[in-house]
């Protein structure tokens, strides 16, 4: 019923017709600013009944990081946050990008909940939140997406503002199951991953989801990215 997307890095005029308006599908994009970046879209079986790109950032509004739609009994959402790197000009965006982004989380769990809405929001996180989430946690802990800075954001994510990682409710002793694997070495063959793209919702959508996994390829041949599609199951 909804597809969340991150990264297509495409424009649409790029696009043929079946990929930008498949039939049976709406479709919004978001491409960035900065052509052939990041980028985002949704597809939704229903008509949205209203979209928006960005979360009223100066910053970030036109930069693929964001895009939201209304349903009827939903507001679905993807999202590309940055990746981040220690030390470097990216690691402050990705720390402006979570400042901005927090508040937004918040007014849109009240702006639904008024509205009579639940909320769900897809993507590309980049922050692997518990040991559990990346197989060589001990090495990472300096790392870009394990540092204890972007974990204690995610905190607040699920404590502070009541939203559930809909994977972990269902697979809450599991190891992973891991969404992204490097391309180096053999990191896919052995598993070595990462749990950073996240399903996430207000709490009594996450109490209706019935199934969630990762569609991890059957082998490192025919994969076609480096992440692996995340899909949930809700019972509505």
């Amino acid at each position: 019923d909804v597809i969340c997307l991150q990264e297509t890095r495409a424009e649409p005029d790029q696009l043929s017709a079946a990929v930008l308006q498949p039939e049976g599908w709406h479709t919004v994009l978001a491409p960035s600013s900065a052509k052939g970046r990041s980028g985002v879209a949704l597809y939704t079986r229903a008509r949205p009944q209203e979209s928006r790109i960005g979360f009223g950032s100066a910053e970030f509004d036109t930069s693929g990081r964001y895009v939201e739609v209304e349903l009827p009994e939903l507001v679905v959402a993807s999202l590309y946050l940055p990746s981040g790197e220690v030390g470097t000009e990216r690691q402050d965006e990705k720390e402006r990008f979570m400042a901005e982004f927090l508040p937004h989380l918040d007014a849109l769990r009240t702006r639904a909940r008024e509205a009579g809405k639940e909320v769900l929001v897809c993507g590309d996180w980049n922050i692997a939140h518990r040991e559990a989430d990346l197989k060589n946690w001990k090495a990472n802990r300096k790392n870009a997406g394990f540092l204890p800075e972007e974990r204690a954001w995610m905190d607040r994510v699920f404590d502070e503002l009541g939203y559930v990682d809909v994977v972990r409710s269902l697979h809450p002793d599991e190891q992973g199951p891991y969404s992204w694997w490097s391309y180096r070495g053999k990191a896919f063959d052995n598993d070595s991953g990462w749990r950073i793209d996240l399903i996430v919702s207000s709490p009594a959508l996450a109490n209706r989801c019935t199934d969630a996994y990762v569609e991890k390829a059957p082998s490192y041949d025919q994969r076609w990215s480096d992440h692996a599609p995340v899909t949930a199951v809700f019972d509505v």
